[in-house]
């Protein structure tokens, strides 16, 4: 559908992040609590062992720039990550938005929180207008070709998720709420739980044993616990040595005892023999 576009402009006239508007003035406003946590939460726990830190980004209601021939269009995912790029655009800055054609890299998944104003574009149910921008589903399929795009509807707490396969979106059957992803060995899953002080479902990636990944307060969290049950057993160490010294020095003392009631006893024997005339030191 795109092969009859004109050819692509020169690369030095093509405008880059910082010539891209990276707020969105016509928007409905600030994210609702729920879209600012949860995606803080898959922010701390997306660590995929096979890619290095310094080669993925994520990106958090960031403008993403996707065609190089309507430079001015874009969509603004919830939560999406990009593996084999720099954490910092050109190697020193803050991206101020994720621009494709200098990227060069798509993002591997997509995570759109649904919400009644969005839910029918997210999930694809609503068409392109005549002369309109691609809906989001046909950017992120078509156009970015996201391998992996994840849904969550929080008032229902449903996921759903999509892999590209061919050239098309196929939802995955969920048995457990869980979403493996095997290339970057990292799986993605309906957690309940307690984050930021709310307990309820979320969104959280898991590793291959099935455990979920710990966000930064909880490995924290651990360590200190670790530290504090090591200092319990330093302790109790402590006390045990303590123990077996009180224990060692009470033994000590008995045989002290046993000795001096020993010495005693021989000193009575001895007197009783001189009485009876008898020299104890020639027996």
């Amino acid at each position: 559908m795109y092969q009859t576009d004109p050819p692509l402009p020169p690369q030095e006239t093509l405008p880059t992040m910082y010539d891209l508007p990276s707020e969105d003035p016509g928007g409905p406003g600030l994210p609702d609590e729920f879209h600012d946590l949860q995606p803080q939460l898959l922010y701390e726990t997306f660590r995929p062992p096979t890619v290095s830190a310094s080669q993925i980004f994520v990106g958090t209601d960031l403008n993403l720039y996707y065609d190089v021939r309507h430079p001015q269009w874009y969509k603004r995912p919830d939560w999406f990550a990009a593996v084999g790029v720099p954490r910092l655009y050109d190697q020193r800055d803050l991206r101020l938005s994720y621009v494709i054609w200098q990227e060069g890299v798509s993002p591997y998944v997509v995570v759109e929180l649904l919400s009644p104003g969005t839910e029918k574009e997210d999930l694809g149910q609503t068409l392109r207008d005549v002369n309109q921008p691609p809906t989001k589903w046909e950017v992120y399929e078509q156009i970015l070709r996201v391998p992996y795009y994840v849904v969550f509807d929080r008032y229902s707490d449903r996921l759903q998720a999509f892999q590209l396969v061919a050239d098309r979106y196929s939802e995955l059957e969920l048995t457990q709420a869980r979403i493996w992803m095997p290339t970057l060995e990292l799986g993605l899953g309906l957690w309940q739980g307690t984050f930021q002080g709310i307990d309820r479902l979320w969104l959280r990636w898991y590793d291959a044993l099935g455990e979920w990944i710990p966000t930064p307060t909880e490995i924290e969290s651990q360590q200190a616990e670790q530290e504090r049950q090591r200092a319990e057993q330093e302790h109790q160490r402590a006390e045990q040595e303590h123990q077996r010294a009180e224990q060692e020095h009470q033994r000590a003392e008995q045989a002290e005892l046993l000795l001096e009631q020993e010495r005693q006893r021989l000193e009575r024997l001895a007197e009783q023999l001189r009485k009876m005339g008898i020299d104890p030191e020639q027996i």
